[in-house]
């Protein structure tokens, strides 16, 4: 076995500061999230125990948690189902030329360059403006959707340039409508970009604090609550929410890769199932 050359090492080296840097803050709020009861927001722990656990599910002092998880979590869901509907529509809409798609497609992504606090702030003054109420529900949910959507449309745009279009022909030629065509043959074909686009929707919206800021109301969302709550909990009960939120968003994904694990076997097992009819 040949030497690995010491390029290898050195960008091995690089790599792992690389991750250690990028994963080190969360691991430390996880570690000290574990404190005993007397443990403070910093190294060196005092004691281990679950006691700064127990204490969030109790009577805060400062903040809503748990009223701003549910607000992010159902502020997540409706995000999440508008992206995936307006990416799927967009994507099929932008697979022909029509007039004006060109500046209407620089016009989506031009969302993303555009400070976020600025998004904000332009969604809040025409809500007030507007004499409509700012509320998460309504102009906070606006707002992320010019976070969200931009992102699922461009992944739309490249699985449908890449999408073979003779799987619909074919349909066609076997009398499907054109709405059988696109439940039958599109959308079966294209599941498992749809569960990346929903996984985007729901975490960009769940963690979104910028364009959420100043369209949110009376009522926060849990990053800023989780803001709101640095400036006056000074107990590594803030560490363990953080620890706790952290966990939460490793089980969405989790769960948005065993759906897309569970799609992919079952196309599998349908694709060899036909192909065993056909012999």
């Amino acid at each position: 076995m040949e030497p690995r050359p010491k390029s290898f090492y050195i960008l091995t080296a690089f790599f792992v500061l690389f991750l250690i840097f990028l994963y080190g803050p969360t691991l430390t709020i996880g570690i000290l999230s574990f404190q005993g009861p007397g443990g403070g927001l910093t190294f060196p722990m005092r004691g281990v125990s679950l006691h700064w656990f127990r204490d969030l599910f109790e009577q805060q002092a400062v903040g809503d948690i748990w009223g701003s998880f549910s607000r992010s979590f159902v502020l997540g869901l409706m995000v999440m189902i508008t992206t995936v509907v307006v990416s799927v529509m967009g994507g099929l809409a932008f697979r022909t030329r029509f007039a004006g798609s060109t500046v209407l497609f620089y016009l989506t992504i031009t969302s993303l360059v555009i400070p976020s606090i600025l998004i904000s702030l332009g969604v809040g003054l025409i809500w007030s403006q507007s004499d409509l109420p700012v509320h998460w529900s309504s102009s906070g949910f606006g707002a992320q959707l010019t976070w969200t959507l931009p992102f699922g449309l461009l992944i739309m745009f490249a699985v449908f340039n890449r999408f073979d279009k003779s799987f619909e022909e074919a349909a066609r030629d076997l009398g499907a409508s054109p709405w059988q065509v696109i439940r039958h043959v599109v959308l079966p074909i294209i599941a498992p970009s749809l569960i990346g686009v929903a996984l985007f929707g729901f975490t960009l919206s769940y963690d979104e604090f910028a364009r959420t800021l100043l369209t949110s109301g009376s009522y926060n969302t849990l990053p800023l609550e989780i803001f709101g709550m640095t400036t006056n909990v000074t107990t590594p009960v803030l560490f363990a929410l953080g620890t706790l939120t952290t966990v939460f968003s490793l089980l969405v994904i989790g769960v948005f890769l065993l759906i897309a694990w569970i799609t992919n076997r079952r196309r599998a097992r349908n694709g060899s199932d036909a192909g065993q009819g056909m012999v």
